[in-house]
């Protein structure tokens, strides 16, 4: 691979926020008498964003939908409002993501952000853990009128970069990630930490189990 920049999702990828996001779902259920979820559970139903997020946690079921009834509005508006109050209390980095990332910016790579989270959420997020100087792009879930599986958000991040979607590697935990790659014609790894499953089944490029690994394909 001739790699001339990176785009990275962020949840199960860049940072841990599973802990923060299960704070806020279960309060939110708590606020509308509903008994609290497990952290696991709540993982599994992350990746396409909040709206589907707080369906999935208000119903407890990965089939449920955000269709905008007066129920998932509240629970919408509850979840928003606990989730702004607590970005990052428990949100970590993964091992070896800073001192990759600060290698990566030594050479001169451009890095992006590409998200299925708010830009509400996902701009506060990286000012609080002190990284958002990283990233020259951001593209997060409702940044644009299509987010990933499509390959709208990637397409833009390479023309933004000046680049061809070829020379940039996506990096995901999930098969949101890896559909998104493959519809852009971007290479993608795996990262097998995050919250995705059945990677190797997903067509990935690679999967890697150390974030640092990355740096092989550019040292």
């Amino acid at each position: 691979m001739d790699i001339k920049a990176f785009a990275f999702d962020l949840d199960g990828t860049l940072v841990d926020s599973i802990a923060d996001l299960a704070r806020a779902a279960n309060a939110a259920r708590a606020d509308m008498a509903l008994a609290p979820l497990a952290q696991a559970t709540v993982a599994s139903y992350v990746g396409d964003g909040a709206s589907s997020l707080v369906a999935r946690t208000l119903a407890d079921s990965h089939a449920a939908e955000y269709t905008g009834t007066a129920l998932q509005k509240e629970a919408m508006a509850l979840f928003d409002r606990h989730y702004k109050q607590g970005l990052s209390i428990d949100t970590t980095f993964y091992p070896q993501v800073q001192m990759t990332l600060s290698r990566l910016h030594e050479l001169g790579f451009p890095l992006a952000i590409v998200t299925n989270k708010p830009e509400r959420y996902t701009l506060p997020l990286l000012r609080e853990l002190g990284v958002s100087e990283r990233f020259e792009v951001v593209v997060a879930g409702d940044t644009l009128t299509e987010k990933k599986p499509s390959a709208m958000p990637l397409l833009h991040v390479a023309q933004a970069l000046n680049i061809s979607p070829e020379e940039m590697l996506m990096v995901g935990d999930s098969k949101n990630d890896v559909l998104a790659a493959h519809a852009a014609g971007c290479p993608v790894v795996a990262v097998s930490y995050g919250y995705g499953s059945n990677l190797d089944d997903l067509g990935a490029d690679r999967v890697i189990h150390h974030f640092a690994d990355l740096l092989e394909f550019v040292d």
